[in-house]
């Protein structure tokens, strides 16, 4: 390295790019200039309108889109009122089916009790009604049997006690009775 600035040294003298003892010719200069540049050329194609119109037309779109969304959540919970009001709708006609349905099966349990009483007082009567023609069927055949046996027993005893003159003598009698009787 020593070597470099010796050689420096030796080329010997050249133009100093200062003014002033600044160094205007250096890198920062023509960073400088070409920044200025490049400003310029922005202004004259007018890069910040097109930037500003262009922000201008992204903050429309979003306040549109937020627009929109309100008006969805509008819609939403307007629907989810009408959701509500149908499901109490549906709530309330619920229990009114099931008020309706219980009184329906109270009226029906009363009507069964009230048709089983009904039916076991039929067949109460039936029983009794069977129980008195028993009653009269039996106490028909026990009368017929004794109406049988007075019937036989008295025949026999007028067959052991009266014979063919003493049938005479009553059949007289009783003819003359009739005679009587009669006129």
């Amino acid at each position: 390295m020593p070597d470099l600035v010796i050689l420096a040294a030796a080329a010997g003298e050249h133009a100093d790019p200062s003014i002033g003892g600044v160094h205007i010719l250096n890198a920062t200069f023509f960073v400088s200039v070409a920044m200025l540049i490049l400003i310029g050329i922005i202004l004259y194609k007018k890069v910040p309108a097109a930037i500003g119109a262009s922000l201008d037309r992204r903050i429309a779109s979003i306040k549109a889109e937020l627009d929109e969304a309100q008006a969805l959540r509008a819609d939403a919970e307007k629907l989810r009122a009408e959701y509500e009001a149908k499901l109490a709708a549906a709530s309330q006609e619920a229990a009114d089916m099931n008020a309706r349905a219980e009184a329906e099966a109270e009226a029906i349990r009363a009507k069964a009790r009230s048709d089983a009483e009904n039916l076991i007082a039929r067949r109460q009567k039936m029983a009794t009604d069977k129980i008195a023609a028993a009653e009269r069927t039996a106490i028909a055949e026990i009368r017929a049997k004794v109406a049988r046996a007075a019937t036989d027993a008295a025949a026999s005893l007028i067959a052991e006690n009266h014979n063919a003159e003493a049938d005479r003598s009553l059949v007289d009698h009783t003819v003359a009775v009739l005679g009587t009787r009669l006129n």
